[in-house]
């Protein structure tokens, strides 16, 4: 059963830790695709051209199968996982955390680059705002162009989000509605007579 809301982060936290001489660093971001991750990416890259390791972990979507990690070159499940672990001890998703590390000369081991990429992640979501969002499932509505007003008033009194519009004699809607509204919004579209709604 797919829940009516999920958590997220609502601004973008930056934490830094020490250990041995190196330095990490954490972004948090909050994105909704793979596009996004990649401009981050490159933004924290373009930014610490210099350092050693850039490490991330990002979670998508609420099936749980949406997600990526990376070591960079750190030894294998030492930086990703536990970076990723941190945004699911928290229970988010749509969050992209970066790990920056300038090497201090010192090697730190497994263990040791696990506890740090862990505490660096875990303090930029100590320090970040976490909100609650509304599960949207789309719709495309088709309607004659007659019936636009009535619409338009359901689309904002439900909260819906617009996605598409194409507004001729006949017109045609792609919206996102909260989960918990659809059943509410299809009830009073279905009361006005000729309006066609289908997921997409």
């Amino acid at each position: 059963m797919m829940p009516d809301h999920y958590n997220t982060i609502g601004n973008y936290p930056v934490a830094d830790y020490k250990d041995k001489g190196s330095k990490f660093i954490a972004y948090a971001f909050r994105i909704t695709d793979a596009n996004e991750f990649k401009e981050k990416l490159a933004m924290v890259k373009k930014e610490h051209p210099k350092a050693s390791h850039h490490c991330f972990a990002y979670r998508l979507g609420l099936d749980g199968n949406n997600f990526r990690v990376s070591d960079d070159g750190e030894p294998s499940g030492s930086a990703g996982r536990p970076i990723l672990g941190q945004i699911d001890s928290k229970q988010l998703t749509d969050v992209l955390i970066i790990v920056v590390r300038y090497f201090g000369g010192t090697l730190l081991g497994v263990p040791g680059l696990i506890n740090a990429y862990r505490s660096v992640a875990a303090q930029a979501l100590e320090s970040a705002s976490i909100i609650q969002k509304p599960v949207l499932i789309n719709y495309r509505l088709q309607f004659d162009y007659t019936l636009m007003n009535g619409v338009m008033k359901l689309v904002k009194q439900f909260d819906c989000v617009i996605l598409k519009q194409e507004l001729q004699l006949f017109c045609l809607l792609e919206i996102a509605v909260p989960k918990k509204q659809v059943a509410d919004l299809l009830n009073k579209l279905n009361s006005r007579g000729e309006i066609v709604a289908e997921l997409i």
